[in-house]
């Protein structure tokens, strides 16, 4: 589907269902450097019982237009600008890495809109090393292997993960690459790290949340460690964490572990 935000067009994924008013909706939101496909394993399930689905592109990324957020901030207010234009009263935000700072940031700001939350990934704050900010300024193409190198636990994917022979390192960071030159105007690397690197307002946004949230985090993840949530899940009103083996690519590297966790943990 694309929708209009900000005098710009927004693609969501719908997992290959048409968008049904009745059903209640899922809206996930990708990190740095990726688009809607990183939840294809999950969303098509989803989809296909009794959810709608809107897997978005951040504005500059993918099939999506407009100007990449600078913020996490900015991101959340257009967030929350999809769901007007999606017509949604509420939701449930379902976020990884940077997109879990959206998601929350967006929670914080329109509690009354956001039934459930899911959080994959996400650390507070999420601070990103000085010479991997440098290097996607300067030397994107190299922080990509660094990211991958970084991102992944597993050096062979389970048969769930589309098939026997997928790899699954290799095909994350072709879409690394796929997504920064779908911007030739603006590094939308360098923008989602530093965004990431300023934001601050994680734990003060968690007070402000009613929402039930769900923290899904990879035991042997490198970018966002467990322990690196726990300021956010003691704040939670209503927390829950699920741990899976996996690194940072948790939804690719653990898809029936990440899977089970959301639908025990949403409600129609």
């Amino acid at each position: 589907m694309i929708f209009t935000v900000h005098n710009a067009a927004v693609y969501a994924y719908t997992g290959g269902k048409s968008f049904n008013p009745a059903q209640p909706t899922l809206v996930f939101v990708h990190g740095v450097l990726n688009d809607h496909s990183v939840w294809i394993l999950q969303t098509r399930y989803l989809a296909h019982h009794g959810w709608n689905v809107l897997a978005v592109d951040l504005p500059g990324h993918g099939r999506s237009t407009g100007t990449p957020p600078a913020s996490v901030e900015e991101a959340a207010d257009w967030l929350i600008a999809l769901l007007d234009a999606a017509g949604l009263p509420a939701a449930t935000l379902i976020g990884h890495s940077f997109g879990s700072l959206i998601a929350m940031e967006a929670a914080a700001r329109a509690p009354a809109r956001v039934r459930q939350l899911v959080l994959l990934g996400t650390a507070a704050p999420m601070k990103v090393s000085p010479a991997l900010l440098e290097a996607s300024l300067n030397q994107p193409l190299a922080a990509i292997d660094m990211v991958n190198r970084f991102s992944h636990a597993l050096l062979a994917p389970p048969p769930s993960v589309l098939g026997p022979g997928t790899w699954v390192p290799g095909g994350a960071r072709a879409l690394m690459r796929r997504v920064l030159a779908s911007n030739p105007a603006v590094n939308v690397f360098h923008a989602g790290f530093k965004a990431c690197d300023a934001y601050h307002g994680g734990e003060a946004a968690m007070d402000k949340i009613e929402a039930p949230t769900l923290f899904i985090a990879g035991r042997r993840d490198q970018m966002t460690p467990p322990q690196a949530a726990q300021p956010l899940i003691g704040r939670a009103r209503h927390g829950r964490l699920v741990l899976v083996d996996a690194g940072h690519d948790l939804m690719a590297e653990a898809p029936e572990e990440v899977l089970s966790a959301m639908t025990h943990f949403l409600s129609p």
